[in-house]
């Protein structure tokens, strides 16, 4: 049996955002305010401490997309401060050692990435913008330790302070509290 136009319509609404919930406007500006007013004290306190250890990278590209899971879904598993902060500094980790290993890029890429997501499976820390960590690590031909720890975990930590205050101060309970 043929499905009707209707039903069409329906499923083709459905697979163009249909599934994703009705977000109030106050809510939407809510997480949108505090994402930039967050990134903006991360990335302005990352290149003052970049500026000051005279380090060139002081900021990890995948940041916007951490700022959207800890500004928009403050609930959620993979917002939360260990999943951020062990996720994406696992990953840079994971990144750095596949590229000082592995010499081939169409190799080390997929390698670094889905190693990174295993290493969140393991640590029970699965945070998706990490994955891209793996692969900026790679594509950015990192290869020195230290970028795990500055820029990405001290970033990390900085985007979590200020969620967690931004969050708390607008009335969003942030980081989830163990029942």
């Amino acid at each position: 049996m043929r499905p009707s136009r209707k039903q069409l319509i329906k499923n083709l609404a459905f697979y163009l955002g249909g599934d994703q919930p009705f977000v109030p406007w106050l809510e939407r500006m809510r997480s949108v305010f505090g994402a930039f007013l967050g990134l903006l004290l991360v990335i302005t306190t990352a290149q003052f401490l970049g500026e000051l250890g005279g380090t060139d990278e002081w900021l990890m590209a995948s940041l916007g997309a951490s700022a959207l899971l800890v500004f928009a879904l403050p609930q959620s598993p993979m917002a939360q401060p260990w999943a951020v902060i062990a996720g994406n500094t696992l990953s840079a980790l994971v990144g750095i050692s596949i590229f000082r290993f592995v010499n081939d890029p169409l190799l080390a890429m997929p390698l670094a990435a889905s190693l990174s997501i295993l290493g969140m499976f393991a640590l029970r820390c699965l945070h998706p913008p990490a994955a891209a960590v793996a692969l900026i690590v790679v594509l950015s031909q990192i290869t020195h330790y230290q970028y795990a720890f500055f820029p990405v975990m001290v970033d990390s930590i900085l985007l979590i302070l200020a969620g967690a205050t931004y969050s708390n101060l607008t009335g969003k309970p942030y980081p989830n509290k163990p029942n």
